[in-house]
């Protein structure tokens, strides 16, 4: 694979691959190209092929940071701040390589429109900065739609060992595309509308709720935690009030609170928030705990509905 362009500090291409050995192929060259000129370099790919890269590379696993995506990429929006912004930002005077592949075979899809904008915002969150992300896709396994949206989403494809632009490259307007309507809550959820003086009761009744519906220990925490940012954003950046639903789905605790706030900034919550930003700190927090976060702006307003497994 070749190496970033003078003038493009910054690449992102998509590895399809269809069987073991052209997922070697096509990752084990490029680590051993970024150790060998001292870059370094960081493997978050799903557990069954991360033992395959440890076991290609031998004693040269020794030199790269492994982590197993399924864990530390459950939630698609948590990947650009906790795995690829922190391993980038923790060598800031050289060139890193990361191989991060947050799209597998078991996605769910309720996950998969989180994925594909964590996608497409890889580009705007590391343009002109020293790092090359490659990211594969199990060709024969996924979905057509997704091998398409990698298309939209990487500048570069690499397929059957070629190396070429992508043709439909267009990340905005997958981005734009995910940002969906989201399904209605059940009659069923416990709902409450809040302003500031209401802050405490509204938070109080959430926590409640998702105790008598199985959420305990550290879970229960991050809820917690979850609520009081996302309702304290509704009063100080979303119109000074805002409202509140709580279900249980199959093995998930749902939380979603809407209000009248304009979240315009799609890395919101992915990356440091800027002063007056809406959400952006409180949501970057969100990312953090939750095990999936899905978020439709619209004209009149903002919806964020998080899941805590429980």
């Amino acid at each position: 694979m070749n190496g970033p362009t003078a003038t493009e500090p910054f690449v992102h291409p998509a590895l399809f691959y269809r069987d073991e050995q052209e997922y070697v192929d096509g990752t084990v060259p490029f680590i051993r190209e970024g150790l060998k000129v001292g870059e370094p370099v960081a493997v978050a790919v799903p557990g069954p092929n991360l033992t395959v890269l440890k076991e290609s590379l031998g004693p040269d696993a020794a030199s790269v940071r492994f982590l197993d995506m399924t864990e530390v990429g459950r939630n698609p929006g948590r990947i650009i701040p906790t795995v690829l912004r922190a391993f980038a930002d923790a060598h800031p005077t050289t060139r890193v390589r990361i191989i991060g592949e947050p799209i597998w075979p078991g996605r769910s899809s309720l996950e998969y429109p989180a994925c594909a904008q964590h996608e497409a915002l890889i580009n705007p969150a590391f343009q002109g900065r020293e790092v090359t992300i490659l990211c594969p896709y199990d060709a024969d396994r996924l979905d057509e739609r997704v091998l398409t949206d990698a298309y939209a989403t990487h500048p570069v494809v690499v397929s059957g060992g070629r190396r070429q632009p992508s043709p439909s490259y267009a990340p905005g307007q997958v981005v734009d595309r995910y940002n969906q309507r989201l399904a209605p809550a059940p009659a069923s959820a416990e709902s409450r509308v809040f302003g500031i003086d209401g802050l405490s009761a509204v938070r109080h009744a959430a926590v409640e709720h998702a105790t008598r519906l199985g959420l305990s220990g550290v879970r229960l925490d991050d809820f917690t935690l979850a609520v009081a940012e996302l309702t304290t954003n509704s009063v100080v950046h979303g119109g000074g009030s805002g409202s509140l639903r709580v279900w249980a789905e199959d093995t998930l605790l749902v939380c979603e609170v809407r209000d009248r706030g304009q979240l315009t900034d799609p890395l919101a919550g992915r990356r440091p928030a800027a002063r007056d930003q809406h959400g952006g700190r409180g949501l970057l927090l969100v990312h953090t705990v939750a095990d999936l976060v899905r978020i439709h702006t619209r004209g009149d307003g903002t919806a964020i509905r998080f899941y805590i497994s429980r």
